[in-house]
């Protein structure tokens, strides 16, 4: 064999390999979820409950909940996707400490929730979590979605399939799939990539009062993928482009602010 064919069958072989470890590793890379045994009080989170809910596919998943004060609405919220929601406390207690009411959903195979991660699960976790809200009296039209990162993926789904008085998305996507193909731009993602999450697909079903927020030097999920999303929504809309910020505009208090306001504003 010349040199060159050898190359070649190197680069190949090399390349299928490369593929197929990205197919069968892929949630690995997706979804980076941690249980580090924490509770509401151990992150300073006071006044909340630890709920164990039941998904209709037997998953029992944790969340934590904080009921509102009285006439104020309730935030369902969906974490990135990675670490846990013990993560994230100062959110909780802001929004909680303004009169909101806050469930936080702990994903299957984050934080204490069985199973293990995959877009059909999280959509399942996200539905028992949003009929036990119902099911404790909070009605639909006071529920408020929030998604960050990955989490504005199942908010979307979820409002597009169930009755919401207003959705809030951070740093969303069209879909993950076109992500990660700028990411992977060598691999034929499209058809590899399993949990696409194609919001996009999804947005037009949605009749809530929707915000994106979005930070304008964002890298990990570009703006424009933001923009596009806002683009294909239904009014009313509003959408938030922070100069100056990246994908850390999720964890900044004026974000946090700007999503209490719309919420008091929009619900009624």
């Amino acid at each position: 064999m010349s040199l060159v064919k050898f190359l070649v069958v190197f680069v190949i072989v090399a390349y299928a390999a490369a593929a197929l470890g990205m197919y069968a590793f892929q949630r690995k890379l997706q979804y980076h979820p941690e249980n580090k045994g924490l509770t509401p009080e151990s992150v300073g989170i006071i006044g909340a409950s630890v709920e164990t809910l039941t998904t209709a596919d037997g998953e029992k998943i944790i969340l934590w909940y904080a009921p509102a004060k009285a006439g104020m609405p309730t935030i369902l919220y969906f974490q990135g996707n990675a670490g846990e929601i013990g993560d994230r406390p100062l959110r909780f207690n802001y929004y909680h400490s303004r009169g909101l009411g806050v469930a936080y959903l702990s994903y299957r195979g984050f934080g204490g929730s069985s199973g293990a991660p995959s877009e059909a699960g999280l959509i399942a976790d996200a539905t028992a979590a949003y009929d036990w809200l119902i099911a404790k009296g909070v009605e639909p039209n006071r529920i408020a979605l929030l998604g960050e990162s990955l989490g504005s993926g199942v908010a979307v789904q979820l409002a597009a399939q169930r009755e919401v008085g207003a959705l809030a998305l951070e740093a969303p996507y069209t879909s993950t799939v076109e992500v990660a193909a700028k990411i992977y731009w060598w691999l034929p993602v499209h058809a590899l990539m399993k949990d696409q999450f194609k919001s996009i697909d999804f947005i037009a079903a949605v009749v809530a009062p929707l915000l994106i927020i979005h930070g304008e030097e964002d890298g990990l999920i570009p703006v424009e993928f933001g923009r596009r999303l806002f683009a294909a929504a239904n009014q009313p809309k509003e959408l938030e482009i922070v100069q100056g910020s990246d994908h850390e505009v999720l964890f900044e208090e004026t974000t946090w602010a700007r999503e209490t306001e719309f919420f008091a504003r929009v619900i009624k």
